[in-house]
């Protein structure tokens, strides 16, 4: 499968918010106010899709309106990438009814991450688009500890050449949108190797209680020669992650996975290094592939922007770790 590579940013180009999953409503103010500030000075015009502000008791909108947007903004030939607001629970119940044809035809930067998964993963799968699990708009929104984050988006959406992914300084897993002022900062013990290796290929995963949505769906992707990246929220508790690790591992190609980079957990998930290394040592099936765990991706922050359907080499040893990014 060829994919197709959307064109990068520049200044002046537009920017659409839509809401796939929940609404712009779930939003403060002063979020929306910061995250639009951020982004006009980097030189871009944010514009919203009609529907965004539609509400409903699942904190979200219809499913035709949610496709509404979407549609509209792959067919503007003004917009040149999309990010959605938040994450949520639903953006599955939409699959059904996009025109990955027109997806196809009007290849362009969407960029989210958590439940969005299912999007990009269908997008990766249906129209041969390379996406990208980075920040919502939501994300921009963040005043404190965002220096990281929006260093990797310009590196990954704005620039043309190729990047290693180094870690963090420190990372946070608090309520950043509740309190803006009083964070909480944890120095950064970086990436780590689990199982040692090297690995080219081309990236699939996300989120993987997300990720596991698809599985069994014509929006599940070939599993070969794939670097396999995954992160979880809070709810995933040890079990919870083991369990959905298995069930990825017994689709019918994880033979021909190539590697594996795991990122960095919330306190609430309560995975230690030595709780992974334990569920990753039982798992003889991966035993040969490189494994790199804590990477700066999912629901802590700083997070960095990785493609999805791109091309990326991890190197996996005891005294140094490397993901390097293709674009």
């Amino acid at each position: 499968m060829v994919m197709i590579t959307p064109e990068k940013l520049k200044v002046g180009d537009e920017i659409r918010v839509i809401a796939p999953s929940r609404g712009l409503k779930i939003l403060s103010q002063e979020t929306i106010d910061t995250s639009l500030s951020r982004l006009t000075e980097l030189g871009f015009k944010v514009t919203f899709g009609r529907n965004v502000n539609n509400f409903d008791e699942f904190m979200s909108s219809t499913i035709s309106d949610r496709v509404s947007d979407l549609h509209e903004a792959f067919s503007d030939k003004n917009v040149k990438a999309i990010l959605t607001v938040i994450g949520g629970f639903n953006s599955n119940q939409i699959l059904d009814y996009i025109d990955y044809e027109l997806i196809k035809n009007n290849p362009k930067i969407i960029c989210g991450y958590s439940d969005i998964t299912t999007l990009l993963t269908a997008f990766n799968t249906k129209s041969n688009l390379v996406t990208y699990y980075g920040p919502h708009f939501s994300s921009f929104g963040m005043k404190k500890g965002f220096d990281y984050s929006l260093e990797y988006f310009k590196k990954m959406l704005i620039e043309n050449t190729e990047f290693e992914l180094n870690s963090s300084s420190d990372w946070s897993d608090d309520l950043w949108f509740l309190d803006q002022e009083n964070r909480e900062f944890i120095p950064n013990e970086g990436m780590y190797c689990i199982n040692e290796g090297t690995a080219k290929g081309s990236t699939t995963g996300g989120n993987i209680s997300t990720f596991s949505l698809l599985s069994g769906t014509q929006y599940f992707p070939s599993l070969d020669d794939k670097i396999i990246i995954l992160e979880a929220h809070g709810e995933v508790k040890e079990h919870h992650f083991d369990r959905l690790l298995q069930q990825l591992i017994q689709q019918d190609n994880f033979s021909k996975a190539k590697g594996l980079v795991i990122g960095m957990f919330q306190k609430e998930c309560k995975i230690n290094r030595d709780k992974l290394l334990k569920i990753i040592k039982n798992k003889r099936e991966l035993d040969n592939i490189p494994v790199i765990a804590n990477a700066n991706f999912g629901h802590t922050t700083p997070i960095a922007t990785l493609p999805l359907g791109g091309k990326i080499e991890i190197i996996s040893s005891t005294t140094n770790c490397k993901i390097k990014i293709k674009v």
